[in-house]
């Protein structure tokens, strides 16, 4: 099987356990784990949770700074989940412009979160200073790319995979991190893409973080910067990236 298909199976089991944990005891009460989706029907937020604490404790086997910023993706998604419900704004233009006019959103407080914790993985994770910066840059700008494609059911978690799978194959630095996003978007998967389950915030945002720690643990410095110009050039173009998240068959 190997390392890689045996961290799969874990998070993937972790996910599933912990998902029908907080299905059964929803902590806080019903209203706190439920949404309402684009087509109007009812969906559970307890997978988004479970995938993220999965993630952080399969992908800490790689060291503790992988796991600890995963987590910390989650715990900022997790806020704005909660803080931000009903707050139509997506994207950092969006949140940075109602910071600009004296407005603090949980999405700020997430956007800025998420970017100092990538940052700090960033030093954590490799040596050189511009090594770092682009390491900090690739974690935080995949955390918020695979929030900006969950618009629509699966297509978070499909798009995990998908981009899990070339690292997965090769094996190497950034294997333990991209098994750990797989499994657990694996477990997600077939209740996200029914539209009975949803990711939200918390499990998009440490899904993404687990995929920039595989980049930057594994990649040279090239890669590195190909990685965080396309993360940034997404950011940039956040609206473009979600309308055609939504139009996927």
């Amino acid at each position: 099987m190997g390392r890689a298909g045996a961290g799969v199976l874990v998070a993937a089991a972790l996910t599933r356990a912990g998902a029908a944990a907080l299905r059964v005891t929803r902590p806080g009460g019903r209203r706190l784990w439920e949404r309402t989706n684009f087509a109007g029907r009812t969906v559970g937020l307890h997978t988004g949770p479970a995938a993220a604490g999965a993630t952080a404790l399969v992908a800490a086997g790689a060291g503790p700074a992988a796991g600890l910023v995963v987590l910390a993706a989650g715990a900022l998604g997790a806020y704005d989940d909660v803080a931000g419900a009903g707050d139509p704004r997506r994207g950092f233009r969006a949140h940075l412009s109602a910071l600009c006019a004296g407005e603090v959103t949980s999405g700020a407080v997430k956007l800025f979160g998420i970017s100092a914790a990538g940052l700090a993985a960033g030093a954590a994770l490799r040596e050189r200073p511009v090594d770092r910066v682009l390491a900090g840059a690739v974690i935080a700008g995949a955390a918020h790319f695979v929030n900006l494609v969950d618009v629509r059911p699966g297509r978070a978690a499909g798009t995990v995979l998908v981009l899990a799978a070339p690292r997965l194959w090769r094996g190497g630095p950034g294997e333990r991190a991209a098994s750990a996003a797989a499994g657990a978007a694996l477990a997600v998967l077939p209740g996200d893409a029914a539209g009975r389950t949803m990711l939200g915030d918390t499990g998009a945002h440490a899904l993404g973080a687990a995929l920039g720690v595989a980049v930057a643990a594994g990649s040279g410095r090239a890669g590195l910067a190909a990685h965080a110009a396309a993360v940034v050039a997404a950011a940039v173009c956040g609206e473009r990236v979600s309308t055609w998240a939504r139009s996927l068959a």
